[in-house]
């Protein structure tokens, strides 16, 4: 869920993502001191909640939250203010809540738990690995294009191992098959590891990628996966297995073979 925090000014902001740390973790926070880059973040990312300060430098809160509106009908407005009669106009908006000022975390994670638009991209996951046929990763539709082509092989193998940890030497040697100098080559995944990073935080995709010192594993809960659909599903999946997985790689012939093994015993439809 994607949130945008648009605030008074930006000696708010950190209070604001502590209490958003402390109440809703998993959500995306986008926060903000100014409308510029606010109204720049919400034309490049869909906005699911907004919580926005009634008196803004720059314009009304509610004149930002009508912007928002136009842009995306149903997203989830949140006002801060210290004045109820806010709360009025508020209303005649459709507006999702009103926060009185300070904010507490109680009052936060009802207004979060009780949306007015509460399914809005509530299941959908912006990320989708498709493994039938050639890997391929996609956020929001669009093909993930990264630096190196390593790096989405790499995705590929935390994919194909279903969040489990895998070690920055079971990366290397699935990747290289142990040719060339290991230590050019941990060098090389340093690399690997950082344009990952980058490409998921331009994206506003943080928490993809669980890392732990040492290794690395794929937020299965996060991303949408043909492979994980079917094996959890099988006859029931809205995909297939045909026999492809993986094509462009030669490392994944043991989950190849053990989603042959799955499909010969599926009875026939």
């Amino acid at each position: 869920m994607n949130v945008l925090a648009v605030l008074e000014n930006e000696t708010m902001m950190q209070p604001m993502a502590e209490l958003f740390g402390r109440t809703a973790p998993d959500v995306e926070l986008m926060c903000f001191g100014s409308t510029p880059p606010a109204l720049a973040a919400a034309r490049s990312t869909p906005i699911d909640v907004a919580v926005i300060d009634a008196v803004l430098p720059e314009l009304s809160g509610l004149d930002f939250g009508e912007y928002l509106k136009e842009l995306y009908p149903e997203v989830n407005l949140i006002y801060l203010t210290k004045d109820r009669a806010v709360g009025f106009d508020a209303l005649r908006q459709h507006a999702s809540g009103i926060l009185l000022k300070p904010v507490i975390e109680s009052q936060l994670k009802q207004e979060l738990n009780d949306l007015r638009y509460g399914n809005v991209r509530k299941r959908e996951k912006r990320l989708f690995a498709q493994t039938f046929g050639n890997f391929e990763l996609f956020a929001d539709g669009r093909p993930v294009v990264f630096k190196y082509s390593k790096t989405k092989e790499m995705v590929a193998l935390l994919v194909n191992n279903r969040g489990a940890q895998t070690t920055n030497g079971e990366i290397i040697a699935t990747l290289w098959e142990d040719d060339g100098d290991p230590e050019k080559k941990a060098s090389y995944l340093s690399n690997l590891r950082q344009d990952l990073q980058n490409t998921l935080t331009r994206l506003k995709l943080n928490g993809i990628i669980i890392k732990q010192r040492g290794s690395l594993a794929i937020a299965t809960d996060r991303i949408e996966c043909d492979l994980y659909d079917w094996l959890e599903k099988r006859q029931d999946s809205r995909y297939h297995y045909l026999g492809d997985y993986m094509n462009q790689y030669s490392w994944p012939e043991v989950m190849h073979a053990e989603l042959d093994e799955i499909s010969w015993s599926l009875p026939e439809t």
